[in-house]
């Protein structure tokens, strides 16, 4: 009998790639997502890639009885990856009821079931913004909390918070709290990649999309910042890299190796790039010149901001491997076969 793990949010970009890397490793998986900012037939593409197909539930984590009839339907999950979430720092900004509800409520829900149906573990998709603007670079996971930039950044932290004080009263859970850096880039197969409905709200599909002649310019958020170019700066990681730390920690929660109830990992390459630095590096991986201009800094925009993983690398065995060049071209490649597929 193969493990099941329940992957919220599977359907999304960091979703569809963990849901390969847990099949190719062979993991049995159900994807539960709502489809606000994926598409079903990301599951035919995750097929494709894998050789298997997944079951797939679209549920809202808001709806406690849906939630509760898909581990109904599936008994015996052992774990949970929680992507599902509102994700764009701007949108919070301006509707920040949405994402404290959708971010937590959907967590909350899952905490309040897993005992129930005897899920021992979570990993949840976290975020390196909630270190805010840290004092001290590259940041480590000792790094201090700063108040968040953003509602988006804020429920971030809430939700570890929670998943603290649930595990803190007794609650039979273990969990892996897994800070992400900036993901960026398409599977190689260029079958999965990052396709947000309507405008992109980050950098990489934005970029792409005026490569390709979709949008007119890329607006790059300020050039007076405290950096060598004056444009922020971020730790931009290969989305498959980032996959693969899930199935880690999955393992990890599984073979019951964590050395505390709940463990922390920041997960980025250690290597900090302007976001001037990153235009410059996709056009020489893809000979594509860009159409960009330099305009005001953006609301909730920390200034700069890089991993140090050596705890990911040592104790968890993890490392990132991809190069920004590749990484680059593979984002260049996935619009390329979406222009293919005649998909905008």
């Amino acid at each position: 009998m193969k493990d099941r793990i329940l992957v919220t949010g599977g359907t999304g970009y960091i979703g569809s790639h963990t849901v390969v890397e847990l099949q190719n490793s062979g993991y049995e998986v159900i994807i539960i997502d709502n489809l606000s900012n994926s598409n079903a037939d990301v599951v035919d593409n995750i097929e494709k890639v894998s050789g298997i197909r997944p079951a797939f539930e679209k549920v809202d984590c808001l709806d406690f009885a849906g939630l509760d009839a898909v581990f109904n339907k599936y008994p015996g999950i052992k774990a949970i990856i929680h992507f599902a979430a509102s994700k764009a720092v701007g949108e919070s900004v301006k509707k920040p009821l949405l994402y404290y509800r959708n971010n937590l409520v959907s967590l909350i829900n899952l905490l309040e079931l897993m005992p129930k149906h005897n899920v021992g573990g979570i990993v949840f998709s976290s975020s390196c913004t909630v270190y805010g603007q840290p004092d001290e670079l590259p940041v480590t996971e000792q790094a201090p909390i700063k108040k968040a930039e953003s509602p988006y950044g804020n429920t971030k932290q809430i939700n570890e918070e929670i998943i603290r004080d649930t595990i803190a009263s007794g609650a039979p859970i273990n969990a892996i709290l897994l800070r992400y850096f900036n993901p960026i880039g398409a599977h190689p197969s260029a079958l999965l990649g990052e396709l947000p409905n309507g405008v992109p709200q980050n950098l990489i599909p934005f970029l792409t999309q005026t490569a390709i002649g979709i949008r007119e310019q890329l607006s790059v958020f300020g050039d007076d910042y405290n950096t060598p170019d004056g444009s922020c700066i971020r730790d931009y990681i290969n989305v498959v890299d980032l996959a693969k730390a899930h199935v880690i920690a999955i393992k990890r929660i599984i073979e019951q190796k964590q050395k505390e109830k709940v463990e922390v990992f920041n997960i980025g390459t250690g290597r900090g790039l302007s976001v001037l630095e990153l235009i410059n590096a996709f056009e020489k991986a893809t000979g594509v010149k860009l159409n960009y201009k330099i305009v005001g800094r953006r609301a909730g925009d920390i200034e700069k901001v890089w991993a140090n993983p050596e705890h990911a690398n040592k104790e968890f065995g993890w490392k990132a491997v991809e190069s920004i060049e590749d990484t680059l071209r593979s984002a260049w490649n996935w619009q390329l076969k979406l222009r293919e597929r005649g998909i905008q």
